[in-house]
């Protein structure tokens, strides 16, 4: 079993910034794949950023440019650094673990991000 524990969020005004971060209880491998998945009110939950354990990324179109993801300092760390933030951001965020080697899967209880003026 592994625990993720998130911290940051908070309210922000449009073009303004954030930082999530995000602590796996338990080592990553290179092959897992750390991220950030975001929920908005009536809307599925979509994929923001993930990095592996190796350090590849990726992102989801609306992000690329203004969100970075990346490891911390522990190697079970992960950040999300979201720049230029707009409304449409406004979201539940959730830290996930694909831990794929073991096969499981693992969501933190999530952090709201709303930004309005």
């Amino acid at each position: 079993q592994v625990q993720l524990v998130e911290s940051g969020g908070g309210l922000v005004q449009p073009g303004g910034s954030l930082r999530l971060s995000c602590a796996a209880s338990r080592s990553i491998a290179n092959i897992d794949v750390m991220g950030w998945y975001r929920q908005a009110p009536g809307k599925e939950r979509e994929l923001v950023a993930g990095i592996t354990g190796g350090g590849n990324t990726n992102y989801a179109d609306s992000v690329k440019g203004r969100f970075t993801i990346s490891r911390g300092n522990a190697e079970n760390t992960v950040n999300l650094q979201m720049n230029s933030l707009k409304p449409e951001d406004t979201a539940v965020y959730y830290c996930n673990l694909n831990r794929r080697s073991f096969g499981d899967n693992y969501w933190g209880q999530g952090t709201q991000v709303t930004v309005s003026s």
